[in-house]
């Protein structure tokens, strides 16, 4: 993609996705996603119906009146996006490529998190880390981020989500809310999933496109595999070969989803023709 194309198209994601995190999803992200806790304010006298043990008893013994202590809500915090970069994020066969969903999602998440005084940082994975973008905080940070997923070429192809949580774990110290934007078409992630979400607040997000969930018969095909490179031939036109896919991608839909809920996982679950506002939404009010 030449520079202007490319600026050009960073720009426009821009324009969208700050419009919906200022319109749409602040109040929503600021209440599902919350400080690191309370932190001290002020003093002032205290007032009927004040909780005791907020009292400040050295301020009232000095005074001699009573004084409590006011806690406000200590709203910094660290939001770490986990992108999924392998091979299968060119595949989009409607409205838009994976990719292109996922670029779009991480913008407005990254917006509304620095609407909120939060520092968004991302972990571009494939069956390795691709790439670690420390968190900060501003606008061109953002574009920074926008751009390396519009334009970054991972040096393998194939997904293992496995590493980016290790990594997460690993490399953030404190407790951040962290995204995972894959289509978790992945080796057995769940024991990474648990330790990473005892240390941070997980959510997943889960794209994937219409004809993945069956195939459409289109009678003998050749297909290729984004992540291995393998090619073959299908026959589509066969119903054993349609109802044996469709079962795989039910088996493992649904296996995923369990993960979610052992780990205690929020999800969503986003389709590459779909809008991604309602489901973020949801997400964001179900927290």
């Amino acid at each position: 993609m030449e520079a202007k194309e490319l600026l050009k198209k960073v720009r426009k994601i821009e324009i969208r996705s700050r419009g919906l995190s200022r319109q749409v999803f602040a109040g929503e992200y600021h209440s599902a996603f919350k400080g690191k806790g309370m932190a001290f304010s002020e003093v002032r006298e205290y007032q009927y119906g004040d909780p005791v043990k907020d009292i400040d008893w050295h301020v009232t013994a000095r005074f001699n009146h009573p004084y409590i202590k006011v806690f406000e809500e200590e709203r910094e915090m660290t939001v770490m996006l986990l992108i999924d970069v392998s091979g299968s994020k060119q595949f989009g066969t409607r409205q838009k490529f994976k990719q292109e969903l996922a670029t779009e999602i991480a913008a407005v998440l990254s917006f509304s998190a620095i609407q909120n005084n939060d520092k968004i940082g991302a972990i571009l994975f494939s069956d390795k880390v691709e790439k670690f973008i420390p968190p900060q905080k501003g606008r061109k940070h953002i574009l920074r981020i926008i751009l390396d997923l519009l334009n970054f070429e991972p040096e393998s192809q194939k997904t293992d989500i496995t590493q980016a949580l290790k990594y997460l774990t690993n490399a953030i110290k404190k407790r951040s809310t962290a995204f995972i934007i894959s289509d978790f078409v992945s080796p057995d992630f769940s024991d990474a999933l648990k330790i990473a979400g005892n240390k941070h607040d997980l959510a997943a997000l889960r794209i994937y496109d219409s004809l993945e969930q069956e195939l459409p018969d289109v009678g003998l095909a050749y297909f290729r595999d984004a992540e291995t490179g393998e090619f073959r031939w299908i026959d589509t036109s066969s119903k054993k070969v349609r109802k044996n896919y469709k079962e795989w991608w039910d088996d493992q839909y649904t296996q995923t989803a369990s993960v979610f809920k052992k780990a205690k996982v929020d999800w969503a679950d986003i389709r590459t023709d779909q809008d991604y506002v309602k489901p973020l939404m949801n997400l964001f009010k179900n927290r």
